[in-house]
């Protein structure tokens, strides 16, 4: 995979990341009912959002990182003893900053 490819997919990834929050932040921020039965059916759900939202911004952060680093071109260097990470791991993980031996 070259690194116009994995900038475009990592772009994209982060595109999407966006859209994703703005969607449930969107939902967070509705009205409630003022029925108390459907209040509680539905700060479970919030709760469900809440946690899928912080997953969310966790993956976006990230992918900004992997961004950094391949535009300062350290991407497919493993952060933490230096060698490079597998292309495959990179293929399946394209936000990794470890290879699979630190990432144990």
């Amino acid at each position: 995979m070259g690194t116009q490819e994995i900038s475009s997919r990592l772009v994209n990834d982060k595109e999407q990341l966006e859209k994703r929050i703005k969607a449930i932040e969107k939902d967070l921020a509705n009205k409630r009912s003022q029925d108390f039965a459907e209040q509680a059916g539905e700060n479970e759900n919030n709760e469900v959002l809440e946690e899928i939202l912080s997953e969310t911004h966790k993956e976006l952060n990230l992918v900004n990182s992997a961004i950094a680093r391949l535009s300062s071109g350290q991407y497919a260097t493993c952060s933490s003893c230096d060698n490079p990470i597998n292309p495959e791991r990179l293929s399946a993980l394209p936000y990794t900053n470890t290879c699979i031996n630190c990432a144990e």
